[in-house]
């Protein structure tokens, strides 16, 4: 199970890791896949924090990290607007329906009853947002991958990436257009994630959009990703041209995900017929579990959600309220989701997420000798 990509970035196996959980990024390293961890969440100290620990943690393997910088979002023609010229554009319209949302589902308010700053929410989603997150990035020994998440990677990413000199640039499409701005960008590696994934996607499945990426870009090496949480998946992305995969959804139900609670607990229950792609997390269309937060803002007799980033600044109290009583408020756990891809349905046991890795490799290799056997050599 080895591809050009794993001498590239120095692993065993080309399974890379999409995690905002630090333990799952150093558990997947340690097995021989490369740990990518998501830092939008992240002021650059907390990223430096966790990124000391993860080197501290993964015996000397490599690791990643994953920013999103989206092409478009308000405020993009100036770089990123601060916070405060940012909450004066969100609709009173739209305060009141998050609140009646929280009234009408019973959600308590957050300890104390004292509401969090308006600008609570306010993510890493742009360019100068992402610039100190990549800057910290490459200041570590360890890192070898560094991928942007939404669009194509920014001039000055890959430019720094590059003159390290160690570290390759990825960049996340969901369709032939968005890879071919990526190259052109020059990126390392293409993300060819189908609309099957978990998160930000585009609207072709991996089976189409793999083989028309890899064929688009060729000779820059593709990962598949989307809907991809086994071997024989694994498999079928090799086939279709794919150097390795970019797995995320299969991470969130392993022991060392700080998935929720109750969020884990409906992945575990969930089928690949319980995800939609929906607006109500971030703003941009996001493969989520359905829950009564999505049918809420999904009802066209409500608001549309606002674009990115207001949306999650708009929501970012009401999600922490009810990500704060839903293992004891039902309207809560009726509300509460996360991002996650069609996968979900194979997600029914917890495992560590080195024996999911293991898991992979041994399905690969049987999917790969069954293939193997069809193939008639002659005499």
């Amino acid at each position: 199970m080895r591809t050009p990509i794993c001498d590239q970035l120095g692993i065993e196996f080309p399974i890379l890791a999409f995690s905002h959980c630090r333990d799952v990024v150093a558990a997947v390293s340690r097995a021989g896949g490369l740990g990518v961890l998501g830092a939008v969440a992240l002021k650059p100290e907390q990223l430096d924090v966790e990124l000391q620990w993860i080197e501290e943690n993964t015996g000397g393997k490599p690791y990643g990290v994953d920013v999103l910088v989206p092409a478009k979002y308000v405020g993009s023609e100036e770089g990123g607007l601060d916070a405060s010229s940012l909450v004066d554009l969100i609709p009173d319209e739209h305060r009141a329906f998050v609140n009646s949302i929280m009234d009408k589902y019973g959600v308590p308010p957050l300890p104390g009853g004292e509401p969090l700053p308006r600008s609570t929410g306010l993510l890493s989603w742009s360019h100068k947002g992402a610039k100190p997150l990549i800057d910290v990035s490459l200041a570590r020994k360890g890192l070898r991958l560094i991928a942007n998440a939404l669009g194509p990677a920014p001039e000055f990413m890959v430019q720094a990436a590059h003159d390290r000199g160690d570290v390759l640039v990825a960049g996340l499409v969901g369709k032939r257009q968005h890879a071919e701005r990526q190259a052109t960008a020059g990126v390392d590696i293409i993300v060819a994630q189908g609309y099957e994934a978990g998160g930000h996607t585009g609207e072709v499945a991996t089976m189409v959009l793999v083989p028309e990426v890899v064929d688009a870009v060729a000779p820059v090496p593709v990962l598949a990703a989307g809907g991809i949480a086994t071997g024989r998946q694994i498999a079928a992305a090799m086939a279709l041209g794919a150097q390795g995969v970019w797995c995320g959804s299969v991470w969130l139900t392993t022991d060392e995900a700080e998935t929720h609670p109750i969020v884990k607990e409906k992945f575990l229950a969930a089928t690949s017929s319980d995800t939609v792609r929906s607006r109500a997390s971030t703003g941009k269309p996001a493969r989520q579990l359905r829950s009564a937060w999505t049918d809420e803002w999904d009802d066209p007799a409500n608001p549309d959600p606002l674009p990115m980033p207001l949306h999650t600044m708009l929501i970012a109290e009401a999600q922490g309220r009810m990500q704060r009583s839903a293992a004891t408020n039902e309207g809560a756990r009726q509300l509460v989701n996360y991002f996650v891809g069609q996968a979900v349905g194979q997600m029914n046991q917890v495992k560590p997420a080195a024996q999911v890795v293991y898991d992979m490799v041994d399905e690969f290799i049987e999917a790969a000798e069954r293939i193997s056997a069809l193939v008639d050599v002659g005499e």
